[in-house]
């Protein structure tokens, strides 16, 4: 009898143990959650902080306002070789004009948690259509228009740019 309760104890501390390891170990493998939609970036030199995906901010001396979106065509990789994983997305920004401007910005994963980049300005009302990393570098697929056509044009000229990351810079290619 007390070799069976003695035994039952082992097993019982044996899968106990086990499965505190392989919590241990699948916690730390586990990827990290980057939130693109929250997160402060730099926007034509301006901090830019949202809040779900969106930040809104008055223009003084103005009714309107300024509107910055999270716009998506997300993609994650490492983009500082710091073995992370890392986030690159458009936002939209309209200021209160016809204008709807696009701009590529990222969200790096470093140790002390995320930090978002400066934004770089990919056009007014383009089409966007994919943002893909590749062997650490980014690559933004949109449509614009013809340089002799109007803002009301449909855009239809295929344009990909080129970027990555130096430092903590997002910087064109």
């Amino acid at each position: 009898m007390k070799k069976t309760t003695l035994g039952i104890i082992i097993i019982v501390l044996i899968l106990v143990v086990g499965a505190l390891v392989l919590n241990t170990y699948t916690f730390n493998t586990l990827p990290v959650q980057i939130d693109s939609r929250n997160g402060t970036y730099v926007i034509e030199n301006k901090p830019t902080t949202l809040v779900n995906g969106l930040s809104e901010e008055i223009i003084p001396g103005s009714a309107s306002k300024i509107t910055t979106r999270y716009f998506g065509n997300e993609a994650s990789g490492d983009l500082n070789n710091d073995n992370q994983e890392d986030a690159v997305f458009l936002l939209s920004q309209n200021g209160g004009g016809s204008g709807t401007f696009y701009y590529v910005a990222a969200l790096l994963h470093t140790t002390n948690g995320s930090q978002g980049t400066n934004a770089i300005l990919l056009g007014d009302r383009i089409a966007p259509q994919t943002t893909e990393i590749r062997e650490g570098k980014i690559i933004v697929n949109y449509a614009e228009r013809k340089p002799d056509e109007p803002m009301t044009a449909r855009p239809s000229v295929g344009v990909s740019k080129y970027f990555k990351i130096q430092g903590n810079t997002l910087v064109e290619l």
